[in-house]
């Protein structure tokens, strides 16, 4: 009975408009695993932040970085399983070090980021399986135009390809547990039923090793 009730943790990490929700969407209706989605809508600061990232970078990285951790301590508290859009080492690994690599986060700010999330690191459990959406900019330029959100409007080129940096960097020495990678630039998983099968049938392979 205790395997039965044993938590299962299966998080999505990507770039902007990799397709992480969608993909959240598609798994928990799949494998009957319940979601768990990024909060954009009510999220008191992306329109700031986009408009003024110097200003803003650091209140909304401790906005996400606080989403996360309550997210977490939701599913370590649950009994069934729980498939994630974004991670928390995402904000720590990717997002917080690039802002403050272009100058758009204090060193102050950045130093005292990154020693909260190393506190709260160690009160949660890593993923069961990380499921890593690989995206070209151009790609994730594409999907974004696609789903057309205004405060998405001012991302630069730049910003999007230095993230993507630190996104292949940190995976590669990503060791807390088991990865799949999905190249999004090849498996269409949203419009093309091929391709769906194609993701499905990998991650299914790995949650029967996993459970």
């Amino acid at each position: 009975m205790a395997q039965q009730n044993q938590i299962k943790h299966i998080a999505i990490a990507g770039n902007i408009g990799a397709g992480k929700t969608t993909l959240t969407k598609i798994l928990a209706k799949h494998f009957n695993w319940s979601p768990h989605f990024e909060d954009v809508e009510n999220n008191p600061y992306l329109n700031d932040f986009y408009n003024d990232m110097h200003r803003w970078s650091f209140n909304l990285q401790i906005f996400f970085l606080n989403s996360r951790l309550k997210q977490l301590v939701d599913i370590q508290k649950g009994n069934q399983a729980v498939i994630q859009d974004r991670t928390i080492y995402e904000d720590a690994y990717i997002f917080a070090p690039n802002l403050h690599e272009m100058g758009l986060m204090s060193k102050r700010d950045f130093e005292n980021y990154k020693n909260f999330f190393e506190t709260l690191k160690g009160m949660v459990n890593p993923p069961d399986l990380l499921i890593y959406l690989k995206a070209s900019v151009p790609t994730l330029v594409g999907q974004i135009q696609k789903r057309g959100r205004e405060y998405e409007e001012n991302i630069r080129l730049d910003y999007l390809k230095r993230l993507n940096e630190y996104y292949n960097n940190w995976l590669d020495k990503y060791e807390d547990g088991k990865m799949i990678v999905i190249d999004v630039d090849k498996l269409n998983y949203a419009d093309n039923k091929e391709d769906l099968a194609t993701v499905i049938n990998m991650i299914t392979a790995e949650v029967n090793g996993l459970f």
